[in-house]
């Protein structure tokens, strides 16, 4: 009788489970946050990093003298 019940209360519990709908995981639910809508590629999860600023440093005459500035 208690095994019954275990696999009773197994089955209602996995029943349970499959009851509640999971949420979509297409490009647009990606481009949101791969943290939150859990996108996986073909080749493994998808990463989405943001881009490094470019710095640019030019030489520039100030007062006779070349000093380096950085943009």
């Amino acid at each position: 009788m208690r095994s019954l019940l275990l696999v009773a209360s197994a089955l209602l519990a996995f029943a349970a489970t499959m009851t509640f709908e999971a949420t979509d995981a297409n490009a647009v639910v990606c481009a949101r946050g791969v943290y939150r809508a859990g996108c996986a590629g073909p080749n493994a999860a998808v990463v989405v990093r943001k881009p490094v600023p470019v710095v640019r440093c030019t030489r520039v005459l100030v007062n006779g003298v070349y000093v380096k500035r950085c943009v």
